[in-house]
């Protein structure tokens, strides 16, 4: 995966105009999700991104010109960095650790129900999502999810490609390091972690970072431990490869003997797509079948800063798809998507609004309700178009 594209973000153009308010973004997305051809073939795909569970107590990191606002500082590391180095490594699982409470905690908020809503009335065939929270799947487990760039929930090995559950792992981060684990104890006691305003997590001498990651300024990682894979420490691929898998007494990875980077094995990453890692064939096969399948493309909460998510709609566009986006501030070359709009669209051939998520697609969904209610529980575009339609 390329790192984010970082250069700001335009202001998006609101269309049709009516579109900038819930009520009037709620009338265009009708028109565009119950559109003739999408009612006849229901094949709207949708692309999420970290916008979309704000609303669940996870910060989407973005301003509204798509920089980096919690932490303008913050540089991901990359999958080379995390597989060379047993420095980086400690550093990314000690941040890990410190994070992890609070988005396993975190929940599906109403966006994500309103998707699944969607779903049941057979309005979407696909949910693409770059979220790695895993929030989708937990809300509409029948409606299919392509996660683009893995999950958090599980770590997977970078020998033998065994995963295992992230809970779990935790709980052996906390019997490796009993002294970050009463200092995480601590940091929860004072509320640390109960705000995403970065200046009150920076009093607390906290930055956050992306997908779970809590940095603490000044404090040295190297006492840091983390568990190797159970499997490779069992033998079998490792020792098949000529690899070792060495640990300390209390059963935490160590380098190989001789210093060897190469002849590591065991090492656990977590199951996302890190900076220069690439996507997996079959992932990306698969999202660009759904892309392909799909009569439209609606993306919900991204700013497409990611090359693997802007391709995709670049994707859909190049095939001649109708493309709308509902994304509060700018989205990375958005004025490319929407070329050759009618001036008398009304959301049909496309729309872009910039609302929060939690509260236009529920109020969709409740519209969406009234239309089937009123008309036998069949969908139709069953409402009075506005004045100004």
């Amino acid at each position: 995966m390329r790192i984010p594209y970082t250069s700001p973000l335009p202001q998006p153009v609101i269309f049709p105009p009516h579109a900038s308010d819930i009520s009037g973004a709620v009338d265009a997305l009708i028109n565009f999700l119950t559109s003739k051809r999408t009612l006849e073939n229901k094949k709207t795909v949708i692309l999420s991104g970290a916008g979309i569970s704000v609303a669940s107590g996870l910060a989407d990191y973005r301003g509204s010109n798509g920089t980096y606002t919690l932490n303008k500082t913050y540089r991901p590391i990359y999958y080379g960095e995390f597989c060379g180095s047993h420095a980086a490594r400690r550093r990314y699982w000690a941040r890990s650790f410190l994070g992890w409470p609070t988005l396993h905690r975190s929940q599906p908020n109403p966006a994500h129900h309103a998707v699944a809503r969607l779903g049941e009335m057979g309005l979407l065939s696909t949910v693409i999502t770059q979220n790695v929270d895993s929030f989708h799947p937990q809300a509409h487990p029948t409606l299919r999810t392509l996660e683009l760039h893995g999950y958090l929930r599980r770590t997977v090995c970078i020998t033998c490609r065994t995963e295992y559950d992230r809970e779990k792992f935790q709980t052996d981060l906390k019997q490796l390091n009993p002294n970050w684990a009463s200092f995480l104890e601590e940091m929860i006691a004072n509320g640390a972690f109960t705000t995403e305003d970065p200046a009150e997590r920076r009093k607390r001498g906290l930055k956050t970072n992306p997908d779970g990651d809590v940095d603490v300024p000044g404090v040295d990682y190297s006492t840091f431990r983390y568990p190797p894979c159970p499997k490779c420490l069992a033998g079998g691929v490792a020792t098949d490869q000529g690899k070792e898998v060495r640990t300390d007494d209390d059963g935490a990875w160590e380098p190989p003997a001789d210093g060897m980077a190469s002849k590591a094995a065991g090492i656990l990453k977590p199951a996302v797509i890190m900076f220069g890692e690439s996507i997996p064939n079959d992932v990306k096969v698969a999202v660009e079948n759904a892309v392909d399948d799909a009569q439209q493309i609606l993306i919900l909460g991204s700013s497409l800063a990611t090359y693997s998510a802007w391709r995709l709609v670049k994707r859909a566009k190049d095939q001649g798809k109708p493309i709308a986006i509902v994304n509060l501030g700018g989205a990375r070359g958005e004025e490319q998507f929407f070329t050759d709009i009618p001036t008398d669209n009304d959301g049909t051939a496309g729309l872009r609004c910039s609302l929060p998520l939690e509260k236009t697609l529920p109020a969709l969904v409740e519209r969406l309700e009234q239309a089937r209610s009123s008309t036998g529980d069949r969908l139709t575009r069953g409402f009075v178009p506005a004045p100004w339609a």
